[in-house]
């Protein structure tokens, strides 16, 4: 199986006709940032529109299915995992504060009976094993929100961003919010390098993991007759092995550049050159209206 052309994660994808290319970088960079920031704080309303609104614009963006929707496909399932997973494991446990207040105050809410749980499930028993009482209550079912929700959101709004936008184009986008910081004398210019390298690297970890699976596959090797301990010892042996490669491509870039006595770094030759059509005026503004609109919904209705 090839990774790399079916999981195309932080892979910019040439020759397709998505809108989302058009969209000006510093306008994606702002965006990016709102499915990041606004997430901080919000409510599970707000953390589900995201969500969904996520999944809308993969749907309408006009990109390849092949190229999405493995990737998405496992991010949905990742993310319900492990939000089924922080609702279990959270529920049913006793709470540790101490109670400073006069327990006579809810004696109102308790003659009412009001239940702050969403599931109950009372003792019954299955042939001899006994269940006890299990309860699902409103904290952990907003922390498996929480959770489920924020590893989609942050995962695929940033694999968006790299499918339909150039490295470069990210790298000048960033340079174009932070150039004041060159008047303290920050070296901006050296640490965008940096993300700029960062960015290219994502497919080499990618093709080294590849290699590694077939390097294993290859060999055939039947793990049920190795026992527990010998693999564990092989999987160990095997990030290892990634780290090992990964590290002596970092190596060898690090003396392709070092073996130039001086690098000269503008990140201004990055700026994306296109032509001013009306097609791309318009999508900008449409952009501009919804990072106004999504300020404004996370002010009125995303709060706790």
């Amino acid at each position: 199986m090839n990774i790399l052309t079916k999981f195309p994660l932080g892979q910019y994808v040439d020759g397709n006709k998505s809108w989302l290319r058009i969209i000006d970088s510093r306008l994606k960079f702002i965006i990016l940032l709102i499915f990041l920031i606004t997430p901080i704080w919000a409510g599970p309303i707000w953390r589900i529109s995201l969500v969904l609104f996520l999944i809308f614009i993969t749907f309408i963006s006009l990109l390849p299915i092949r190229v999405w929707w493995r990737s998405i496909s496992f991010l949905i399932f990742l993310s319900i995992l492990i939000g089924l997973i922080s609702i279990f494991a959270t529920s049913n446990l006793s709470s540790l504060e101490i109670p400073l207040r006069d327990p006579n105050e809810l004696s109102f809410l308790l003659s009412k009976n009001i239940s702050w749980n969403i599931i109950q499930i009372p003792n019954f028993k299955v042939g001899f094993i006994n269940f006890g009482p299990y309860n699902i209550s409103r904290k952990a079912f907003e922390l498996g929100i929480k959770t489920s929700t924020l590893i989609f959101t942050v995962v695929h709004s940033v694999n968006l961003v790299l499918l339909t936008t150039l490295k470069e184009e990210i790298v000048w986008a960033i340079s174009w919010f932070i150039y004041p910081l060159r008047k303290f004398n920050i070296p901006v210019d050296r640490l965008l390098f940096q993300l700029l390298l960062s960015l290219r690297f994502i497919p080499l970890v990618q093709e080294e993991f590849q290699n590694i699976l077939k390097s294993v596959s290859v060999r055939s090797v039947h793990y049920r007759n190795l026992g527990f301990k010998k693999t564990f010892n092989i999987l160990l042996s095997l990030i290892e092995r990634i780290f090992l490669n990964i590290l002596l491509r970092i190596e060898q870039g690090s003396e392709s550049l070092l073996s130039k006595n001086f690098l000269q770094i503008d990140i201004q030759r990055f700026k994306p050159e296109q032509e001013q059509k009306i097609s791309s005026f318009i999508i900008n503004l449409i952009s501009i209206f919804f990072i106004c609109l999504a300020i404004f919904l996370r002010k009125q209705y995303g709060a706790l």
